[in-house]
């Protein structure tokens, strides 16, 4: 379920997993600069936002992230990382052209970023989310 990225910002390689409260992700904004913003919402943390760091697309289809003004957003990731069944890492690499969906969600002033997931097309897939890749 994309539990660790990696990216580049202003010329310095970043890796963050989702635990750490202080993980933030890249955001592309149409004038082509990249923003940092905090990566979804922890229990500890104050916020109406919901709480994980990821946003299922069957659920924002259905209207659930509504409430949230969702806005789509590209992540220009470099690799993001993924536990299997037994606990180990196992991190995957973004070609050129890919990047990873994510969803803006914002209360007032809050404002949190969400990885959108989608079913893994493989049957045999050890996830039952997988992040949602796009191309262009």
């Amino acid at each position: 379920m994309c539990g660790g990225v990696y990216y580049t910002h202003n010329g310095l390689d970043t890796r963050f997993y989702f635990p750490n409260p202080k993980a933030k992700l890249p955001v592309r904004q149409r004038s082509g600069s990249v923003a940092l913003l905090p990566w979804g919402r922890r229990q500890e943390q104050r916020g109406v936002l919901p709480l994980g760091g990821w946003a299922r697309l069957d659920s924002i289809y259905g209207g659930r992230w509504d409430r949230w003004f969702p806005v789509p957003v590209k992540l220009p990731l470099k690799s993001f990382m993924e536990r299997d069944i037994e606990g180990q890492s196992h991190w995957f690499d973004l070609v050129r052209g890919q990047w990873i969906q994510g969803l803006v969600a914002r209360d007032g002033s809050e404002q949190r970023i969400y990885i959108v997931t989608v079913e893994p097309e493989l049957e045999s897939a050890v996830h039952e989310r997988w992040p949602r890749i796009l191309n262009g």
